[in-house]
């Protein structure tokens, strides 16, 4: 992990450690950044750096079950109370009283759920591609929100969602063909967004009657690197940490859907958001998609002091867009009155 020339922690507490990547002053305002499905905190390289120069002290978990981090092999060990609560106790082990938070994919349930239930914690939440009031209320709730112009309910009955009622049926099946070759999985996933695709169904759509992520297949196809997402090197770090943690952890997250909206409905202040929130939505980002659609809409109800910005790219936005991802992120920083004082 040194070549990416990070600083390098671990913390533990109750029995949990959490490895992390950090940049800028350790006397900064906090700016935490959560890495989604199946990343790690190099997913945030482009922007630990930026804001690091910043004068934020900047700091990249890796989330449980995945890179350095415990790993855990009960599903229930996933569910998002303990994703939210690593997070906080890493806080609390470095001595960060509250921090500026950013999420992506399964990060941006975290985040949020950090805003809705911890917001003396939260000075403010970013999330890149995953809305509030959404993933993080369970699957149920966010099969309510789907395009039905779309994906008809007779044909797609949960439309774009279909993958994730894959994982709870043949969770196994799923598990293993990703990690029969950890590297081509990384390489099939991780693509740049399509504009052709937009206003067509989404792969996800079809998983099951396809029987499988990759048609059925044992393992993921063995396609071109797509190097407009990752390099050669950061495909190593992806591929080693998931050769020797495996994707059981990762593909638990999907696993606790009943849990997670047992524990939204926990939220302060019935789940209003208070502090200044950030959105971030992916144009040719077509499973979490809220361009054409209204599964944005809750969101935009539950928070005061929200801002929104559509990025032209797929959903690996922070990798794809990294320019048009920091400068959204700054020029919300500074109309928020959120940028490190000199």
């Amino acid at each position: 992990m040194s070549r990416f020339a990070f600083r390098e922690g671990k913390v533990s507490f109750n029995g949990h450690t959490t490895a992390y990547l950090e940049a800028g002053p350790a006397s900064g305002p906090a700016m935490i950044f959560v890495h989604g499905w199946p990343e790690r905190a190099i997913s945030w390289r482009h922007q630990l750096p930026v804001f690091g120069g910043l004068g934020f002290r900047v700091i990249a978990p890796d989330q449980r079950g995945y890179g350095d981090s415990t790993v855990y092999h009960h599903l229930d060990d996933y569910a998002l109370e303990k994703l939210t609560g690593d997070v906080i106790g890493l806080l609390d082990a470095l001595g960060i009283e509250s921090a500026i938070w950013v999420g992506h994919d399964w990060g941006s349930p975290v985040v949020w759920s950090v805003a809705s239930h911890y917001p003396t914690r939260c000075r403010g939440v970013a999330s890149l591609c995953v809305p509030y009031y959404h993933l993080e209320r369970g699957l149920t709730h966010t099969i309510s929100l789907v395009d039905r112009t779309l994906y008809p309910e007779d044909e797609y009955p949960a439309g774009q969602w279909d993958y994730q009622l894959y994982y709870q049926e043949q969770f196994e099946a799923a598990t293993r063909a990703f990690d029969a070759n950890p590297r081509a999985t990384i390489k099939a996933l991780f693509r740049k967004g399509d504009p052709a695709g937009r206003g067509q169904p989404a792969g996800t759509a079809r998983i099951r009657a396809a029987g499988g992520w990759f048609a059925g297949l044992d393992e993921a196809p063995d396609v071109p690197l797509d190097t407009d997402v990752l390099s050669e090197a950061e495909l190593d770090v992806y591929a080693r940490g998931l050769e020797r943690n495996g994707f059981f952890g990762p593909d638990a997250f999907y696993m606790n859907h009943e849990a997670n909206e047992a524990f939204a409905r926990q939220a302060v202040n019935d789940g209003r958001l208070g502090m200044p929130a950030l959105f971030l939505a992916g144009r040719y980002d077509y499973v979490c998609e809220t361009v054409d659609s209204g599964a944005a809409e809750p969101m935009r109800a539950m928070c005061d002091l929200l801002d929104e910005q559509i990025v032209d790219s797929g959903h690996w936005m922070a990798q794809e867009r990294p320019t048009e991802v920091n400068q959204a992120l700054n020029q919300w920083l500074i109309k928020r009155q959120l940028m490190p004082t000199p």
